[in-house]
């Protein structure tokens, strides 16, 4: 039997300290953790051996970053990939992560009334049907051996969480899926058979002593 795995790697921490909502604005890249972030994904995968053939990345600087180190350490080619970049976003550019007040302005109003889609930004369905095109398209690259796709948190879970049959309507905040984590899926013969989530890089993040739990 053939047994192919994907894993889709959140990038590490980006350099932001503005706090600006970045979504696909380009230049931005990863911090010094975010760096050790990435470095400690391809120890991991080097440590125990992987079998890894196939190195899928958002167009995104943060990504190509963060594959770097695999990339390097595999001796492989980073294949970019628009279908795995972050979502689209309504406040991108704007600091509403640091100012929350700014969604009191009547102006935000008609972005807000639909988390379930959601209103203000690209739909989570589509976000998951792109995601799994190139999920698809990684593990038959891969075949019998295991791909890397670094995405970003968004897109990652939209995915896990349609894979699971779990609702969209969420708070972000409680996302369990921190900096550089892996959302692991393996495969029989193109079967889904396991969905397995790590965090190699739990004692990096910056709140690790408060890290969200399930």
């Amino acid at each position: 039997m053939s047994r192919t795995t994907v894993h889709l790697l959140r990038h590490g921490e980006v350099h932001n300290p503005d706090r600006v909502l970045y979504g696909r604005i380009p230049g931005y890249g990863l911090s010094e953790r975010g760096h050790r972030m990435a470095e400690r994904i391809a120890d991991t995968f080097t440590a125990r051996g992987a079998d890894l053939v196939n190195l899928v990345a958002s167009p995104l600087q943060r990504a190509q970053e963060t594959a770097a180190p695999l990339a390097a350490a595999f001796d492989l080619p980073v294949r970019t990939d628009e279908r795995v970049i972050e979502a689209e976003n309504y406040f991108e550019g704007s600091t509403v992560g640091k100012n929350p007040a700014e969604l009191l302005n009547p102006a935000h109003w008609a972005k807000l009334v639909n988390p379930l889609r959601p209103s203000w930004g690209e739909p989570y369905a589509e976000q998951a049907a792109r995601m799994y095109a190139a999920i698809r398209d990684a593990r038959a690259a891969a075949d019998g051996h295991e791909a890397v796709i670094v995405s970003h948190q968004l897109p990652i879970w939209v995915t896990r969480s349609t894979i699971l049959g779990r609702s969209m309507l969420h708070d972000p905040r409680r996302r369990r899926l921190t900096l550089a984590s892996l959302t692991t899926l393996t495969f029989e013969r193109g079967t889904l058979l396991a969905v397995d989530y790590t965090e190699p890089c739990a004692d990096l993040l910056p709140d690790a002593t408060t890290a969200v739990l399930p």
